[in-house]
This record gives structure tokens, C-alpha cells and sequence, in this order.
């Protein structure tokens, strides 16, 4: 299989340099998450274009590729062809009949031919010779030109002819790695979520800053949430998850500062400690998920207040969306069964919360706190690299893994129901219950305490983690199933 790969147009109108850098880093990208998939798949970068070589025909690689470069940054499309030596008209023609006869009959169609290179005929020829033929021989209802049902695609470039037969929706966007480095402030939710992809798709590697307020299942829910971004939108770079426990902030946010002032004040401790994570990592920009108004701490005068307390640049990607909108595209990306499952953990709730902020009433408020809890969170923060994530996890797990499934045992598949379809457990002799991740927690207690229950997913992350989870909240009969140990 051959993949032709358009790139997003913003790349192509920059000054050469820029252009060829952009090139080849999506080059470069493409080479590390498609080698995952297949060693042998080769990437080539042109000026206009990348070529992906696929040397397998199977149909299962096929779907991987399709869906990992549909998620790629940087691609407008990218096209799936049969490549062939240009031949007379009438054996390409032949060649056109036999990929896209099925296509056109019964509809209306037009030919499109693109060319590159010296020949001596002009594109409408072959458009005119192919739209002939097929109108004469393949029972179609005609040639439009201008409305059509379906268009024959095909490219020519030297001797060389390539026959389209899928186009596929890129992501847009800039690659990855192409601008600097930010890191996301992400609770899990939508908001968070949909700024940290914003940031991926527009080309910076995006690192997860966590303040945890609600303890290790609120931490497990967002380390799951990271890396399922970061596997499907941002794995061609490696990237940091940094967890600060806020708890202790949070309390003495409680104790010292008035009721109508927390909720910004709990903001202005979050810049701090962001401003100081991305001066050790030398990041330019914070990103966060506020909206216009959204709530109280989001109004202008108090993001102005909260943005006072830092030097760094704060980007806001959804400023001014509105949530039903930041929510589908949370759907858009697969993240909204993971992202409404995550808990408010409204740790500061504000009674009449301000919604004009003054900077000299935030200060006297701020007097009163003792920042060396501050300081104190930031040196317990945790750093990891988010693809070892599942080794830290393992490293610190008591969860037995089981390869094989014994007695009064039963599987629960824990997978994404898309991924429960698309590729089932079938397992004849065990029985499987197929429980979503995001309803675990709410149906798990429903179920034959007196039973042994081995959670399953594909990379062992998710059930490791449902599976701590579950044992901490005092469910011992849990384990984890991975037949490839």
C-alpha cells in the first residue's frame, strides 16, 4: 500500500526554510509511530508531499495506519494509491476501469487528473479519453462537472501514474515538535483536555502539569486520560506528567483566606507552582483551559488578577468557546467518556465567589497563607515520563497479573466500547463481562462479590489502574489479566 500525504496548508506557504524544516519533521515523525506499527514501512518527504511505503497488505495494518496518521498534526489529507508505469490512454484507461467501475455506476462523476512533469499530452486529454470510457462502459448516470457524486482521482508525476482509491482527513495543524515546548495545566476534564490537543495539533510538545485535589483516583483518572492523549495525538514525542499534591494548599487556603476570595486565590497558588515546574523545564508558556466567564474565576478582571502573579506567557486555546462546544470536541477526539467520568474535586468552594477581584484585596488575603506548604507541594511533585507511566504504575502496583484464568474467576474486558467491537475477547470457555472503564466504578459493586474478577485491556494500563483503584476502595477480589505475560 502507498500513502501520498498533503500537508497542511499554513506549512506550505512559509518561507523555504521553515517549509523544509516543517517537512521533515513530520517526516520524522511519521517514521517513529508508524515504525511501532511496522518496521518495514518506509517514509519518504518531497517538497509538496510525504510518501509512506507500506510493504504488508494486511488489512488490520491497514486500519492502524489509517487511524494513527488521521491523528497526525501537520496532515490536511493523505491518499491511498495503486501505483503503476504510465502507459497509452487506453491502458490507463483499463487501469482506471478496473478501480473505479464499481464506484461510478448509477452515479454522476467527473474525472480530475493532476500532473507533474514533462508529457505530451495535457491533463483534460486523459480527463476527456477516461470520462469517455467509463461513461460508454460502466452504466453511470453521466458526467457532471461541477456537482459530482463521485471523482475519479488520479495523479501522474514523470512516468509514473497513481490511482486514488481512499482520501483521508488529516488533523491539520503544524507538526509536532515544530514550535516550543508548553506545558497543560490538565484536571481531566473537558476544558483541560481540549487545550492540551489544541496545543499538540498546533505543533508544541505538550507536557501534563496535575495539582491533585481529590488523591489517587483523581490521579489515576488523569494519568489515564494524558496518555490516551498523548498515544493518539502526541507519541511521535516524549513528554513529562508532573503530579503536585495540593491537598495541603488547598487546606490552608481554607483556613486562611475569606470564603468569597478562594477560588482565586487557589488559582494564583496554581500559576506559582506552574511558573516554577516550567522554569525547571525551561518552558516558555503555560496553557490552560479557562473560557470567557465559564465561572466565577474566569470573568476578564479575574484572569487578569490571576495572570498577574506570573511572568510567563498563559495560553488559553479556548477563551472564547462555549463548554457545548469544547464538549463535542471532546467526542470528536474519543476522550468524552474519560473526561466526564473525572470528578469535580471543588476542594475550594467559594460561598458568593468574586467576580471582580481586587489585586490589593487578593494580596491582604495572600499575607495570611504560609507559602512554605506552597514550596513544600512543589518539592513532593512527581516526574515521570508519560510512556513509562504503565512501568511506574507496575512498579508500584500490588495487582497480581494473571496469564491464565482459573476456577470462579471471570474477565471483565475494561476497553473503550469502540475498541470492545472492533477487536472482542473471545475467550469460549471463560466468561467475559464487557464493563467500560467509565462505568467500573458504578456497576463493579453490583456485581458476585464471591467471584474473582480479572480486569483486561489492551496495554495493561487502564486495568492496572481500575484495578488499584478498586482494591483501595476495599474490593480485594480484583486482579489483572494479561495473557501476553
Amino acid at each position: 500500500m502507498k500513502i501520498i500525504v498533503k500537508l497542511f496548508p499554513e506549512i506550505t506557504i512559509k518561507s523555504k526554510p521553515v517549509r523544509k524544516r516543517f517537512i521533515q519533521r513530520l517526516q520524522s515523525n511519521l517514521q517513529v509511530t508508524l515504525k511501532r506499527l511496522d518496521n518495514d514501512i518506509k517514509v519518504r518527504g518531497l517538497w509538496d508531499k510525504i510518501e509512506v511505503e507500506v510493504p504488508s497488505d494486511s488489512a488490520e495494518l491497514r486500519e492502524q495506519v489509517i487511524e494513527l496518521m488521521s491523528c497526525t498534526p501537520g496532515i490536511s489529507h493523505f491518499l491511498e494509491v495503486d501505483q503503476y508505469a504510465l502507459g497509452s490512454f487506453e491502458e490507463v484507461f483499463q487501469l482506471t476501469k478496473d478501480v473505479y467501475g464499481d464506484k461510478v455506476k448509477g452515479k454522476s462523476f467527473v474525472v480530475r487528473v493532476k500532473r507533474a512533469g514533462k508529457h505530451d499530452f495535457k491533463s483534460g486529454d486523459l480527463e476527456r479519453y477516461i470520462g469517455g470510457g467509463l461513461l460508454q462502459h460502466c452504466d453511470t448516470k453521466g458526467v457532471d462537472l461541477h456537482t459530482p457524486e463521485f471523482t475519479v482521482k488520479l495523479e501522474i508525476r514523470d512516468e509514473n501514474l497513481y490511482l486514488i482509491s481512499h482520501q483521508h482527513k488529516g488533523q491539520g495543524g503544524y507538526p509536532l515538535g515544530t514550535q516550543e515546548d508548553v506545558i497543560s495545566l490538565i484536571s481531566g476534564g473537558f476544558d483541560s483536555v481540549v487545550s492540551s490537543y489544541m496545543t499538540m495539533r498546533r505543533g508544541s510538545k505538550t507536557h501534563f502539569l496535575f495539582f491533585n485535589l481529590g488523591g489517587r483516583a483523581h490521579e489515576i483518572g488523569v494519568k489515564q486520560i494524558s496518555v490516551y492523549l498523548w498515544q493518539k495525538y502526541g507519541s511521535a514525542a516524549r513528554v513529562k506528567f508532573i503530579s503536585v499534591p495540593f491537598d495541603e494548599v488547598v487546606g490552608e487556603i481554607l483556613q486562611n483566606v475569606h470564603h468569597t476570595h478562594m477560588g482565586v486565590v487557589l488559582k494564583r497558588m496554581m500559576m506559582r507552582a506552574a511558573e516554577k515546574v516550567a522554569d525547571r523545564m525551561k518552558l516558555p508558556a503555560i496553557v490552560t483551559g479557562e473560557s470567557i466567564a465559564q465561572v466565577s474565576s474566569q470573568t476578564l478582571v479575574n484572569l487578569q488578577v490571576i495572570d498577574s502573579v506570573t511572568n510567563k506567557l498563559v495560553v488559553r486555546p479556548l477563551v472564547t468557546m462555549d463548554k457545548q462546544d469544547i464538549i463535542d470536541i471532546t467526542k470528536k477526539l474519543g476522550a468524552y467518556d474519560f473526561a466526564k467520568n473525572i470528578p469535580e474535586y471543588c476542594g475550594v468552594i467559594s460561598d458568593r465567589p468574586t467576580t471582580n477581584a481586587k489585586l490589593e484585596r487578593i494580596e491582604e488575603e495572600e499575607a495570611n497563607f504560609d507559602f512554605d506548604v506552597l514550596d513544600q507541594a512543589l518539592e513532593n511533585a512527581q516526574v515521570i515520563t508519560i510512556d513509562k507511566i504503565v512501568d511506574d504504575i507496575n512498579v508500584h502496583a500490588e495487582i497480581e497479573a494473571l496469564t491464565k484464568v482459573g476456577d470462579n474467576q471471570v474477565i471483565i474486558d475494561v476497553r473503550h466500547s469502540n475498541e470492545q467491537e472492533r477487536k472482542p475477547l473471545n475467550m469460549p470457555k471463560v466468561e467475559v463481562l464487557t464493563i467500560p472503564f467509565f462505568s467500573l466504578g458504578e456497576k463493579f459493586q453490583e456485581l458476585d462479590q464471591s467471584k474473582e474478577y480479572l480486569l483486561f485491556c489492551d496495554k495493561g494500563v487502564m486495568s492496572q489502574m481500575h484495578a488499584q483503584n478498586l482494591q483501595e476502595k476495599g474490593f480485594l477480589n480484583v486482579k489483572v489479566y494479561r495473557p501476553e505475560l
